[in-house]
């Protein structure tokens, strides 16, 4: 458990009596930046350790989900370090296309300009200039966390570098036949004006209307249904199923369309199903994917109705109506013409809005480019499946296995102006050009680029590789690629993860990561999803200058179970606070008291039992951390820390050696030892949680450098279950003893005259302690054992005849005991009646079984208090 000595820094000056985090966290920060402690060498030749950042968009700011995962990787990468890896937390930011151009034009609206007032290249310049301006925001936001990233390899993901990684591997894939332009039907966002993916599509429950309306005349009527009326102006075809024969005389024909001087035809089609609804449904292949593989089957006619702002454009007088406008206008146009069979609303039903803006979105036929997924899915899935890749929790291996097995090609153009720009010109006689960072653009009359850019996620899925120098082999890609493991939202596997795992595999012919580790989404303390509109977002800033970094980021860690949701409330930061001042009085008075870390430990055989226990315990913590931290289980590692440091270390082995310490001698000196060993320990365990307050007392016990570069504590294999044991039995003494005082209302410092039978257990040797820790006096004359406790193979006896008035206590546990059996009675009497129990539901005598088991709880306890006391 010694770690190597490093660089002796100068004499600390006493610790102050009071922990103030704002004045320490942002210089020991900057210290350990200016050291070039979290700089990854990498022509090392210790083992690489290597985490990516997800890149958050430079578009904000840090909340309180990124101060959660940040914590969590910075944990993981400065155990990594401290245990002797190479080690690399990469950081940099996302340019995060719609979200930036968002931003960028609601400034420029304020100015009562839009982008294209300023042109491409003017608008492009403009986000830039505000990238400029707005992007380090974040990077302080970090430093205030404490985030232990090399701060020298930061990336944007449109830097020059990156952008010839984009360049790269598009020309590759597009040469391979992986990325393809095809016109099909994709999610527009009528605000954002983009196509956008179908992960980028949030469903929500919409109160809507379902019309139904008669289709042709006279006989050869039909009855369609939609909750979308507008769309019916680009209908060109009514579709059944082929073995439908309420509709079979129909297949074939043509019938006229209602509001226009069009017809279209019935076409028979397996996709439809006859029991839903009339079994007829309108096909607009422009505006729906399913309608538009029936077009394709059936060689339909594609009619675009609404313009990329969801405006009508089909001649007639419904032409330049927004869509909803439109909506309403065709509805009243078809009941004043008798087609209208029937209205419901509201209709409920599920409908697409755009993960940015919130804009209802519109399916849409568009041309667009593509990345075929079949091959790339398929890899993805498999590294997974034959071990090369670990996913953490395994409970979430299915739902990875569900999206990448059944991914469908995916729409990787976007109709906006800052992003990485499609690197394919187009020539004046429909040619097409894929240019890569080295080739030349052509250039002459009619020549172009395309003018879309690439979804974001795209840029994104390079990460791992793109941020260490791919195309070309550096020695970083070398070094630091594959990741060890990534840390991310559960939100994110699909976004970003997958795509990751296809680009890494497809490029570098290896995995991205070796593990995944999934975490929950932080929420507030009753569990509901931070939101603005809720008014529940906290921004960890706040609590921050409230409370500590350490605060947060312990709170942020103790509520850490892989894959699942953490709810976080101030409180929980109070209480994380208050442990930071725990450690810090604790290891003040240590330091005051003789703790060392100066030579080596004394032998087992001069130590007490209690620094044999202690010093067991805190093995068995190493190796139990250890465990917890090759798990992921950031909460269990810092549950068991916290009780190991709190509840042993402070509550008992520092009050059980006040009394050696106080003595003095050479026992004082083992314990000093003993102390300054266990708070080394402890200290260097909990930093990758709680850097700072650790930074600033391991320095001042030790006198060394930095904890940052100290040795990962080892298990040194010493175990002492005997005084493991015996120090267990001494904990039920003391406990035992402190619940009576409580029950019989003495204060926690009154003292009680008392008589130890300690002979011949292993207790006798502690009776100084125990006397101290249970504010027990010597018997003295006229001692009478008013109550006698026996427990752990001892006997305490206490005379309580001058601290309490035993008849008064008598009278009120009488009074308390009537009222426990008067409650057990009445719950026996209701469980008892069976005509009760045949008509109460469930959940009452539930209720009362509970009632029953408590009273009789009560009762055990009131009765054995009362068989304590003194007769009156």
């Amino acid at each position: 458990m010694t770690e190597n000595p490093q660089q002796q820094t100068a004499a600390t000056p006493e610790l102050p009596t009071q922990y103030a985090p704002a004045e320490v966290e942002g210089k020991l920060y900057e210290r350990w930046v200016e050291r070039g402690y979290f700089e990854a060498d990498a022509s090392s030749e210790k083992p690489p350790y290597t985490i990516v950042i997800p890149p958050p968009n430079v578009t904000g700011s840090l909340h309180l989900g990124h101060a959660f995962e940040h914590t969590l990787i910075d944990a993981l990468t400065r155990r990594a370090r401290m245990r002797g890896f190479e080690t690399l937390w990469q950081p940099g930011m996302d340019h995060a296309g719609i979200a930036t151009q968002n931003v960028v034009e609601r400034e420029l609206a304020k100015e009562g300009k839009s982008r294209h007032d300023l042109g491409r290249e003017a608008f492009v310049e403009r986000v830039w200039k505000w990238k400029e301006e707005s992007g380090g925001q974040i990077s302080g936001q970090m430093r205030r966390l404490g985030d232990g990233v090399d701060w020298s390899r930061e990336r944007f993901t449109m830097d020059e570098g990156l952008s010839v990684a984009v360049q790269t591997i598009f020309k590759k894939m597009y040469d391979d036949g992986l990325i393809y332009r095809a016109e099909r039907i994709i999610n527009w966002c009528p605000r954002c004006l983009t196509a956008i993916s179908d992960i980028e599509v949030d469903y929500q429950d919409d109160d809507g209307e379902l019309v139904s309306m008669k289709y042709g005349e006279g006989e050869d009527t039909i009855v369609v249904a939609t909750t979308r009326a507008e769309t019916m102006l680009g209908d060109t075809a009514v579709a059944v199923h082929p073995d439908d024969e309420r509709y079979a005389r129909l297949i074939g024909k043509r019938i006229k369309l209602p509001l226009t001087d069009r017809s279209i035809p019935v076409v028979a089609d397996t996709h439809v199903d006859p029991a839903f609804g009339t079994g007829a449904v309108k096909v607009t292949p422009a505006h729906d994917p399913n309608d538009f593989a029936i077009g394709q089957r059936h060689d339909l006619e594609t009619i675009e109705v609404l313009d990329e702002r969801g405006v009508i454009v089909t001649p007639g007088p419904f032409q330049g109506l927004d869509r909803f406008e439109a909506r309403s206008a065709i509805v009243a146009a078809l009941r004043a013409d008798g087609r209208i069979v029937a209205e419901k609303r509201p209709y409920v039903h599920s409908v697409g809005h755009c993960s940015r803006c919130k804009t209802t979105l519109e399916p849409r036929l568009s041309m667009q480019w593509w990345v075929k997924v079949e091959t790339l899915a398929k890899a993805a899935g498999d590294a997974v499946r034959d071990g090369r890749v670990d996913i953490h929790p395994a409970e979430l291996t299915p739902r990875y296995f569900a999206w990448v097995d059944n991914l469908n090609d995916w729409c990787i153009s976007r109709q906006l102006w800052w992003g990485h720009r499609i690197p394919v010109w187009h020539g004046p006689d429909g040619e097409m050009v894929c240019v890569g960072p080295d080739d030349e653009a052509p250039t002459g009359e009619g020549w172009h680029q395309d003018t879309d850019v690439l979804d974001t996620w795209f840029s994104s899925g390079l990460w791992p590789f793109s941020t260490m120098g791919w195309p070309e082999r550096t020695e970083s890609l070398e070094k630091f690629y594959p990741n060890s493991v990534l840390v991310t939202g559960y939100d994110l596997m699909f976004f970003w993860v997958a795509r990751m795992m296809m680009f890494g595999l497809y490029a570098m012919d290896d995995v991205p990561f070796r593990t995944i580790a999934f975490h929950g989404m932080v929420r507030d303390e009753t569990g509901k999803k931070m939101s603005k509109s809720k008014g529940n977002v906290v921004n960890p800033l706040d609590w921050m200058d409230k409370y500590g970094s350490d605060a947060v980021r312990f709170t942020l860690a103790r509520g850490a179970n892989p894959g699942v949701d953490v709810p976080i409330g101030e409180d929980w930061v109070q209480g994380s606070r208050n442990f930071a001042n725990k450690i810090w009085n604790a290891t003040r008075f240590a330091l005051m008291n003789g703790a060392t870390v100066e030579g080596e430990l004394p032998p087992a055989e001069s130590m007490s039992s209690v620094d044999r226990w202690i010093l067991s315990r805190l093995n068995k913590t190493v190796a139990e951390v250890d465990a917890l931290y090759d798990d992921y289980q950031f909460a269990k590692l810092s549950d068991a820390l916290f009780h190991f440091a709190w509840d042993e270390v402070f509550d008992w082995y520092v009050e059980l050696s006040k009394t050696t310490f106080f003595a003095g001698g050479e026992p004082a000196k083992v314990s000093g030892r003993v102390l300054g060993e266990v708070l080394d320990v402890m200290l260097r365990l909990l930093h990758p949680v709680v850097p700072f307050v650790t930074e600033t007392l391991w320095t001042n016990l030790t006198g060394r450098e930095s904890v940052v570069i100290a040795e990962w504590p080892e298990d040194s294999g010493f175990r002492d279950d005997t005084a493991e044991a015996e120090i267990e039995n001494l904990q039920q003494v003391v406990t035992e003893v402190r619940r009576f005082r409580a029950d019989q209302g003495l204060q926690p410092g009154q003292k009680v005259p008392a008589r130890l039978t300690l002979t011949g257990t292993p207790l006798a040797a502690h009776e100084a302690a125990i006397r101290q820790l249970l504010r027990l006096q010597p018997e003295g004359e006229g001692f009478s054992a008013t109550a006698t406790l026996p427990v752990a193979g001892a006997e305490v006896a206490l005379d309580l005849s001058g601290t309490i008035d035993v008849a008064a206590e008598r009278k009120r546990l009488a009074k308390d005991l009537a009222a426990a059996e008067k409650e057990k009675a009445q719950a026996q009497g209701k469980l008892g009646n069976e005509a009760f129990l045949a008509k109460a539901p469930d959940n009452v005598v539930d209720k009362i079984r509970t009632r029953l088991a408590k009273a009789d709880e009560d009762i055990a306890r009131i009765q054995a208090q009362l068989d304590r006391l003194p007769q009156a």
